[in-house]
């Protein structure tokens, strides 16, 4: 005979976490019998910060202390690596539900760091988190490899193109590189050309990072992937490749 499920409180309020617990279950899945087990908080990198883990931040949320949950800064602290689903006997997505906790917040309330830099990624068709335009990208990237070049003549053949089209690698970069550590850029160029890999910049798309993602920022995230699968499909690029 199946066992009757937990009840976890009384009348059922409307539009709560819980709710959205609920739906991030996995078909079938039933939160009440969850033994607290800790697997989830076992491997999260973000467990201990703020005194919180995810262990305990779902039980918050599915015993409806909603205003703790919602004015808690743990949320900002997961990284949403997705190890905490792997690990769980029930599957339940927890990065789902910090997402969706994230978008929850006034956007004008959000982390100041990440809220500022997806501003400025939106700002320029480069995505750079830091405003590079296209023109002192490629300017940047110019010089860095021809002072590379000169410094090591067994790399004079080593390129570094952008727009390349038909390459089969469409490769992504930090956004802070190639204002505050350029040189940094050097070692995966040398690592491509060492195993012959055809790739490019693209003058569009070209930052890795995605702030408006940890944000929770819907349509600024759609944006930014949108420009980058356009500008990777424009060069006929086989691969978008993540650095990231």
């Amino acid at each position: 005979m199946a066992e009757a499920a937990i009840k976890l409180g009384g009348k059922k309020k409307k539009n709560t976490i819980m709710d959205m617990v609920k739906e991030i279950l996995p078909e079938g899945g039933n939160l009440n019998t969850c033994l607290t087990c800790g697997a989830c908080s076992s491997g999260c990198p973000a467990t201990g910060l703020g005194d919180m883990d995810a262990r305990k931040f779902l039980r918050m949320a599915a015993l409806g202390m909603d205003k703790e949950v919602l004015e808690s800064d743990w949320p900002w602290m997961c990284t949403m690596c997705q190890r905490c689903i792997y690990v769980c006997p029930m599957e339940i997505d927890i990065p789902q539900l910090i997402f969706n906790i994230r978008a929850m917040r006034p956007r004008d309330e959000r982390p100041k760091g990440i809220l500022e830099s997806c501003n400025m990624a939106m700002k320029n068709d480069t995505l750079s988190a830091m405003g590079t335009n296209e023109e002192d990208f490629e300017f940047v990237v110019e010089d860095v490899l021809e002072e590379f070049q000169e410094a090591q003549p067994e790399f004079a053949n080593m390129q570094a193109p952008i727009d390349k089209e038909g390459a089969e690698f469409f490769l992504n970069q930090n956004s802070r590189e190639p204002v505050t550590e350029p040189e940094e850029m050097v070692p995966l160029w040398k690592i491509l050309h060492l195993v012959g890999a055809d790739w490019t910049y693209g003058s569009k798309g070209w930052a890795g990072e995605n702030y408006c993602m940890f944000i929770a920022d819907d349509e600024s995230w759609e944006k930014m992937v949108q420009i980058k699968t356009d500008s990777t499909q424009k060069l006929k690029c086989k691969t978008y490749l993540n650095t990231e």
